[in-house]
């Protein structure tokens, strides 16, 4: 089975963004700065500190397919890297509103 790309991967976090897909927590958040969230299906593991969106650390998609940030450093970037500013921003604001519950 392949694995996720980058691009598959932001395109569940830019769906979010645009209000298109549901973002919801999957599990408590951690101390160490990880929100782990279902984007309908999808399972992500976000680094997430400081009210910062950093980067994916790892993508499960419904299929059983998987993508992680090792593999995707391959490609030279990682799905949070391709959203816009607005569309970053946006997905700040929803894992601040799961921190805060």
């Amino acid at each position: 089975m392949p694995a996720l790309t980058p691009r598959e991967v932001y395109q569940q976090l830019r769906d979010a963004a645009l209000g298109i897909r549901a973002l919801q927590p999957l599990a408590p958040c951690s101390t160490r700065g990880q929100v782990h969230v279902d984007i309908e299906g999808w399972q992500l593991l976000l680094d997430f500190e400081g009210h910062r969106l950093h980067h994916c650390e790892h993508c499960r998609h419904p299929d059983g397919r998987e993508g992680s940030l090792d593999t995707w450093q391959r490609y030279g970037t990682d799905p949070v890297s391709l959203l816009s500013t607005w569309e970053l921003a946006q997905i700040e604001r929803l894992l601040l509103g799961i921190m805060q519950r």
